[in-house]
């Protein structure tokens, strides 16, 4: 394989882009992000359903999770999503716990099947539709406090993040699947 560039594995990494905050989000925002969390899981199984195990062990880039760890990571991010949501909405400002996304998908269970994550990412996202469709305007802009980042999230655009890390990570299986295992 030839030498890849920086800007190469950029895009590998951030093959939809990073995510950018509309200057003003509205509710035509809101409505098509939380559709496209409420898709997640179904997306996810459209494009896994019938992977080889082999095939589940391809890598999304060089040094990159496999479609197996992105699915397990998908459902570990977002039970904690569900919790950052429910703690902004209760609490006052509150400061969330970041974790170690890297250490997790070392640990054994990014290695098995990804019925357990899949099972779990329905029921979250069936929930988190719930949840978030049930926020009033003001609700949306509670906050949160990110320590890592040092910044104030509204759930506005914390929802919006999520529906971006979705699409993300979907775009991270679609090209494990396109280059086959090249960077296996």
């Amino acid at each position: 394989m030839s030498r890849m560039t920086s800007e190469d594995l950029n895009k590998l990494k951030f093959p939809i882009g990073e995510f950018e905050k509309p200057k003003q989000i509205t509710q035509q925002h809101l409505q098509e992000w939380i559709d496209s969390i409420e898709a997640l899981p179904k997306e996810i199984m459209v494009l896994t359903d019938n992977l080889s195990e082999t095939e589940l062990n391809f890598k999304y880039r060089p040094e990159g999770w496999t479609i197996k760890q992105v699915v397990h990571h998908c459902a570990d991010s977002h039970i904690n999503s569900i919790i950052r949501f429910k703690l902004a909405i209760t609490e006052e400002t509150p400061t969330i716990r970041p974790y170690f996304e890297d250490r997790f998908a070392k640990l054994i269970d990014y290695s098995t099947s990804i019925e357990a994550p899949i099972f779990i990412l329905k029921g979250i996202h069936q929930k988190l539709g719930i949840l978030l469709r049930s926020f009033k305007s003001e609700d949306l802009k509670r906050e949160y406090i990110h320590p890592e980042h040092g910044k104030h999230f509204t759930l506005e655009e914390t929802i919006g993040i999520y529906a971006w890390h979705g699409n993300h990570h979907l775009a991270h299986i679609k090209q494990a699947i396109y280059y086959k295992g090249k960077f296996n």
